[in-house]
């Protein structure tokens, strides 16, 4: 099963690290048991090939009308890139923001009106990124068939978020598989997966933390 075989992957490398004992804080203040990087799957090999090939093989399923890979700024742009090497397709990114010279493009890569584009995204919580590079895109003229990502937290804002967008997201693995993988492969306690789903159904609710 893909999913799981991903967790494993990403725990392997550390890409995806628990701690729920000690939780991190994320830039709004949340208090986390979770720490994600995937940018670590570009430094392990093998694990980069089953993501390449993970995300090749979710578009060919779920998206066999795309034209163009899109990736995300920044982290989504490696992935896009050797994901279309693998599809033979083409690739771009969506900047962040417009760029202040030269064209003073946003969009970076050839893309046309109606051209059907699959955008290529590491990470999905919120959503609000992701949804800012689809309406980058719609306003360009491109028909957006939807999201591929490596992992999604599934919280349910993120997942309101995308469908009040009207934007469609497949992931290769998300935060309930690996939980479950991380309790099988002991990184943490069986009885920690309750706590991190808990934090998963509500972010802003410490209750999960263990005082």
């Amino acid at each position: 099963m893909m999913e799981k075989k991903i967790a494993k992957d990403l725990l392997k490398i550390k890409a995806v690290f628990f701690r729920p004992d000690e939780p991190f804080t994320w830039a709004s203040g949340i208090k986390s048991p979770v720490y994600c990087d995937n940018r670590l799957t570009l430094t392990a090999p093998e694990v980069r090939l089953d993501v390449e090939e993970g995300l090749a093989e979710l578009i060919k399923t779920h998206y066999p009308e795309a034209e163009v890979l899109m990736g995300t700024s920044t982290a989504g742009i490696a992935h896009a890139a050797i994901t279309a090497h693998i599809l033979n397709m083409p690739m771009g990114y969506v900047r962040s923001g417009a760029k202040d010279h030269g064209r003073q493009n946003q969009i970076e890569g050839r893309l046309e009106k109606g051209q059907k584009v699959v955008v290529v995204e590491d990470l999905i919580s919120t959503g609000g990124s992701v949804i800012e590079v689809v309406n980058v895109l719609r306003e360009a003229g491109a028909e957006v068939l939807g999201v591929v990502s490596i992992f999604t937290y599934g919280m349910k804002k993120g997942l309101e978020r995308l469908a009040e967008a009207e934007v469609k997201n497949i992931s290769l693995t998300n935060f309930d598989v690996v939980a479950e993988a991380a309790a099988e492969e002991g990184y943490i306690a069986h009885e920690d997966v309750e706590r991190l789903i808990a934090f998963r159904n509500n972010p802003s609710d410490e209750s999960w933390i263990k005082k």
